[in-house]
């Protein structure tokens, strides 16, 4: 499947880039949101876990656990967790305070779409997931990155998704359907429950596509087989004027 989408990807024709912009799912990214102090990105699974057992123990220590037994056993946990961590360089209970304001700082990373996008008439390529059409009976679909997303594996991130609005001829008739399309993107983040192959999937997406234009692998096959008919009939052509049987071309002439 991947293959195919590559050959999507290369079916662009030449004439295409002066009337859109080819762009990458890793484009749709607001670069400015990725830079950001995450001090948890340093640590290993082992100094994670740790720092887990901390955050756990002090939780149940504040919920008030009556049994003296009980208490003295989560601070026992709690003691030596941060001590090993200690020994490492790492200040548990300095990293615990800033876990509200980077959980914040990976949510806009994830959510913030490319203002440079905004508004643009691009060609993008992915996979096409069918959904229920608007209340005026637009079609629609989502486009995202991955084969299996939103199904067998979870939705990708905010800005890694795109609402397609259909306009023209073209819907998706499977799940997860190659699909090159040409449309106006804009910055619209939107969520909508739709029913996929798991079950009912909040689909939250920072993109809105209006597509006028779309490249199926049935379309590149059509192509490709008129590409050869093509050349079929100027082989035969050619051979029926080695031959005698058809008058040459005259310079200049066209048919």
């Amino acid at each position: 499947m991947r293959a195919t989408l590559l050959a999507l990807l290369a079916f662009i024709p030449a004439h295409a880039a002066t009337a859109q912009t080819p762009i990458t799912w890793a484009d749709l990214i607001d670069p400015i949101a990725q830079v950001y102090e995450d001090p948890f990105r340093e640590l290993g699974y082992e100094q994670l876990e740790k720092l887990r057992i901390v955050a756990k123990a002090q939780q149940r220590l504040e919920d008030d656990v009556s049994a003296t037994k009980t208490r003295d056993e989560i601070e026992a946990r709690l003691n030596a967790a941060e001590a090993s961590l200690a020994e490492q360089g790492i200040d548990a209970q300095n990293l615990l305070s800033q876990r509200w304001a980077v959980a914040e700082r990976r949510k806009r990373a994830a959510v913030s779409g490319n203002t440079e996008l905004n508004g643009k008439l691009v060609v993008l390529t992915g996979y096409a997931i069918p959904a229920p059409p608007t209340d005026d009976g637009t079609p629609v679909a989502y486009l995202v990155p991955e084969r299996g997303m939103c199904s067998h594996t979870p939705p990708p991130n905010p800005n890694q998704m795109v609402r397609v609005l259909i306009k023209g001829g073209w819907q998706p008739t499977t799940m997860h359907e190659p699909v090159r399309l040409t449309g106006r993107l804009s910055l619209s983040d939107t969520t909508h429950d739709i029913q996929v192959v798991d079950g009912m999937v909040p689909m939250r997406a920072a993109y809105e596509m209006e597509a006028n234009g779309a490249l199926t692998t049935q379309d590149m096959q059509d192509a490709a087989g008129s590409r050869q008919e093509n050349a079929w009939a100027a082989t035969i052509a050619e051979r029926l004027r080695a031959s005698g049987k058809l008058p040459r071309k005259e310079i200049g002439e066209t048919n």
